[in-house]
């Protein structure tokens, strides 16, 4: 419980932040956070917008790669399978950065890739699809992650307050944009 509102809440910050709202949507989500923690009961920490970046980026990476997975094996096009296989490899990667970069923070940020809901959603969608239904999805889910992921990695590039997460983020922001011009060309 407390897991999926800390993830809301960080995909909610990072939507509005990219939109120019961050002060808004900050103060909107903590007044959230307290009446929902009011109502249960539970006494939850506050996230930071660093921590909200990192939790984010690392379970957008966690998605790719386990989406990905799925593709390599799955997927009935060669082209697919082949961007699936690109995909797991340079989100390995990316996630390694994103840990370095976290480690580099004062104090010490940790990275959570716990999927969203939304994401586990599409995983369990995509389990269920063969053939050019599969990729059919698996190229749209590609298309809408790293949208979202370029909108929360230039938005953290440009107001973020850890150093070492924001050259991480604005050294990140070519790489997404390859990837997503890359799976838009899967679909035609």
């Amino acid at each position: 419980m407390k897991l999926k509102l800390v993830m809301m809440l960080a995909a909610s910050t990072l939507a509005a932040a990219s939109c120019g709202h961050k002060d808004q949507a900050a103060q909107s989500n903590a007044a959230n956070a307290d009446e929902t923690n009011a109502a249960t009961g539970n006494a939850v920490a506050a996230v930071s917008a660093d921590q909200q970046f990192a939790n984010t980026a690392a379970a957008s990476d966690a998605f790719e790669i386990q989406s990905s997975q799925l593709a390599a094996t799955n997927a009935s096009s060669s082209a697919v399978k082949s961007f699936a296989q690109h995909m797991v490899q340079a989100h390995t990667e990316s996630t390694a950065k994103l840990k370095t970069a976290a480690a580099a923070a004062s104090p010490a940020i940790t990275p959570d890739a716990t999927l969203s809901a939304d994401q586990q959603q599409k995983l369990t969608d995509l389990k269920s699809k063969t053939g050019a239904a599969f990729d059919s999805a698996y190229v749209d889910d590609q298309v809408a992650a790293h949208h979202a992921a370029l909108d929360g990695l230039k938005s953290y590039s440009a107001s973020g307050a850890v150093p070492s997460l924001k050259s991480f983020a604005t050294d990140i922001v070519p790489i997404v944009t390859a990837h997503l011009n890359s799976a838009k060309a899967l679909k035609h």
